[in-house]
């Protein structure tokens, strides 16, 4: 079988040119933001960064993956809808996932993180099959507008001179919330750089100030009376090497010494800042980005805590918006492969009900349209 690649990963071998970023615009710290147009690839970093910098960004995005569930096609033919089935769960992803749910997951996952994420159906050596769903890496390609503002193009950066893509149309191209005239979307981490990088100062400051308390350091002072000044120098060497064996020993030892010593613990009389009320506060401001319950992630910031009918139909809102967003890649993979069978058939799309609460809403909607219908008809008898 011989797969069509349009996108191939950087071959350290070859020569290859290495796009560097300009270093003016929003430094801070451990977050490096470069806020200039093309600046693309220095955007993917620091949104990559900022996942590994704040495990609760990356477990709320993993969370909302997982979410929005699983989908099945269904076909006015019943074979046709058993061969889009039998496919949607075989079918080949990247080098070792099969099944269009984890190639529609990292699809999504590109899309939350960086706003634009790209993927392509392979076709096999007979032309007559889609071999396999594959994920392209963000910095093998680059997306321009062409000669009008719906002309959309699409280059191989891997080589050494941009090369456009040889079939376009087997190329999947999703954006998340574009912004007028840009090619590039939004990533839903847009504007939180900033309160990460001061979160992490305070986990930073949280560690320092433990290690200094939690391994404690003491000052030892020593004040040589009249009679002891002359050989103060050796006295305070002496009390030096005592204390040394007396902190290295591994069992407790007691120091003893004569004279004017006294000994106190560097800090004590600190005391370390409250981190829970700005911790807390910076957190808000990361999950109502996210639009993410913090419950969900483990944050039980209530005694009584619980999931609300108005949280749950705007996390429902949210998952449904990220549905939509993938269902024209979905579209576009099954008319794909109807066309290549040369089956004619109308489709559509049904996910699955998002949780519990949703079934038991909508069967109580239900009921209460057959009740008002009930009474309809007995009023119309009367």
């Amino acid at each position: 079988m011989i797969e069509i690649k349009l996108f191939k990963r950087k071959n350290k071998n070859e020569g290859v040119t290495v796009q560097t970023a300009v270093s003016d615009g929003y430094n801070s710290g451990m977050f490096s933001y470069v806020n200039s147009t093309g600046m693309y690839s220095c955007e993917r970093k620091l949104y990559k960064e900022l996942r590994e910098s704040v495990p609760v960004i990356d477990a709320a995005i993993s969370k909302i993956i997982r979410l929005v569930g699983s989908f099945r096609i269904r076909c006015g033919s019943r074979k046709a809808e058993e061969e889009i089935g039998r496919f949607l769960d075989t079918v080949r992803v990247n080098s070792c996932g099969s099944g269009i749910n984890s190639f529609l997951a990292a699809q999504l996952d590109q899309m939350i993180t960086y706003g634009t994420a790209v993927g392509e159906i392979v076709i096999d050596s007979t032309g007559k099959n889609i071999a396999a769903l594959y994920n392209a890496d963000l910095d093998d390609v680059e997306i321009c507008q062409g000669d009008d503002p719906f002309d959309l193009r699409i280059y191989n950066t891997s080589g050494v001179e941009r090369e456009p893509v040889r079939f376009p149309a087997l190329v999947l191209c999703s954006t998340l919330m574009n912004e007028p005239g840009k090619v590039y979307g939004t990533s839903v981490l847009k504007g939180l750089p900033f309160v990460g990088d001061v979160l992490m100062k305070i986990f930073h400051a949280i560690g320092t100030n433990w290690d200094r308390v939690g391994n404690v350091r003491f000052a030892v002072s020593y004040k040589p009376g009249e009679s002891e000044r002359s050989y103060s120098k050796d006295r305070a060497r002496q009390i030096a090497e005592e204390w040394s064996k007396a902190m290295k020993s591994p069992e407790p030892k007691d120091f003893v010494s004569v004279g004017d010593v006294s000994i106190r613990v560097i800090g004590a009389d600190n005391q370390l800042p409250d981190s829970q009320v700005p911790a807390r506060l910076l957190m808000e401001q990361i999950l109502s980005k996210l639009s993410v319950p913090p419950f969900l992630l483990g944050l039980s910031w209530s005694s009584t805590e619980r999931m609300s009918s108005q949280q749950a139909d705007i996390l429902t809102s949210e998952l449904e918006f990220y549905r939509r967003c993938l269902e024209g890649n979905i579209r576009r993979i099954c008319d794909m492969f109807f066309k290549l069978r040369g089956v004619q058939t109308d489709y559509a799309i049904e996910w699955d009900n998002i949780n519990l609460q949703d079934e038991v809403e909508l069967a109580k909607a239900a009921l209460y349209r057959a009740q008002e219908e009930k009474l309809r008809r007995e009023a119309v008898e009367l």
